[in-house]
């Protein structure tokens, strides 16, 4: 897009509200970042558009000297307590990595400064991109930041997931962070008081691209008309690696939790439920998605409506990302701090934001652009 090889659809920062706005420039952006992983960028977006179409082998060539410069800013991540099915992703270099939870948090911190210092960036947005992570019972550990820098010394490993660590270097560096998975602990409390204290911007969790978005649009038609749903049950089929990490319970049972909350939120009470996830190997970056809402009318007759998703995931996912970080930019220059609840709409478990219908969302982001001036 910064070289005018994509047209601009599909991001909310180049709708007409935003024209003028002092949003940075998509030759501003510079991109870095750890990976657990050895695959370059260039492989991984021919990976994709083999899956799906949606990246030409042709862009990519064009790009080839872009994906170069940015695996030269990419650098080995860290991935204690992971969980199986994600450590088996990364290379043995990881696996066989033993730093203290504290030595793992200042090595995460320094590789963010580093970037910040060797590309001269005015300001650095980090975004949680991970795999899903199992859920942790959220204890006394995550109350308090007390408790959980207790927990951290005594390299409590189990009481911990990797992205609370990017999180945390994150906040200590001075950097916004945005959390893009359902991961439960990354945000806990103890983690949003340490952002309050570095004075330092944060959002969460779990970016809405597919089937959550179109429930958070549609449900409220049911409130709107006093419409009685009865059950909504969602069926998502996906491939890519996101989908092979969703094989595993405790990592699918986290983003189920973000899933399925909305409609009692939205609806004002609970009506039956299920949502499944299904990895299918063979649909490669694409997902499926197929509800069947059954609900009550006048007279007390019953009616059903059905619905189908088809989506390439990075195509879905990656527009949101940069419309988040060129506002958080913006928001982070301008002095804002805490939880950027304006953001809600883009994601499934907004944190500090009491509803999850979309409408609403979507006017709470208006507003912020108006007192924007």
């Amino acid at each position: 897009m910064a070289k005018g090889l994509a047209p601009r659809i599909g991001l909310l920062t180049e709708h007409e509200m935003f024209t003028g706005f002092p949003l940075a420039a998509f030759d501003e952006l510079v991109f870095g970042g750890h990976d657990i992983r050895e695959q370059t960028t260039r492989d991984a977006a021919l990976e994709v558009g083999r899956d799906s179409g949606s990246i030409a082998p042709e862009l990519v060539k064009r790009l080839a000297s872009d994906f170069r410069a940015i695996d030269r800013r990419v650098v080995t991540g860290s991935a204690p307590n992971a969980g199986k099915v994600i450590t088996q992703m990364a290379t043995p270099k990881v696996q066989r990595d033993r730093r203290t939870l504290r030595s793992t948090i200042t090595r995460l911190r320094k590789d963010i400064e580093s970037f910040r210092e060797r590309e001269r960036c005015d300001r650095v947005v980090v975004v949680n991109l991970a795999s899903t992570e199992a859920r942790i019972r959220l204890a006394a550990a995550h109350k308090t930041l007390a408790a959980l820098d207790d927990a951290i010394d005594a390299d409590q490993r189990t009481k911990i997931r990797p992205s609370l660590l990017y999180a945390y270097a994150a906040a200590t560096a001075g950097c916004p962070f945005i959390h893009f998975t359902p991961s439960n602990v990354t945000l806990c409390p103890a983690m949003r008081e340490l952002f309050d204290e570095h004075g330092v911007p944060y959002m969460g969790a779990d970016g809405k691209t597919g089937e959550t978005l179109v429930k958070s649009a549609l449900a409220p038609m049911f409130k709107y008309r006093n419409l009685r749903v009865l059950s909504w049950l969602g069926y998502n089929l996906l491939g890519d690696r996101d989908g092979f990490v969703l094989q595993e319970g405790d990592n699918k049972a986290s983003k189920i939790d973000t899933k399925d909350s909305l409609l009692p939120n939205i609806l004002g009470y609970a009506p039956q439920t299920h949502v499944a996830i299904d990895y299918v190997a063979s649909l490669g970056d694409r997902k499926t998605a197929w509800d069947y809402i059954h609900f009550e009318g006048f007279l007390g007759h019953r009616m059903h409506m059905e619905f189908t998703w088809h989506g390439c995931d990075a195509i879905l996912a990656a527009p949101l990302v940069l419309d988040i970080v060129r506002l958080v930019d913006l928001a982070t220059a301008r002095g804002e701090t805490g939880a950027l609840t304006w953001l809600g709409c883009f994601f499934k478990s907004p944190i500090g934001v009491a509803t999850q219908d979309l409408h609403q969302q979507w006017h709470a982001l208006e507003a912020w652009v108006r007192a924007q001036g």
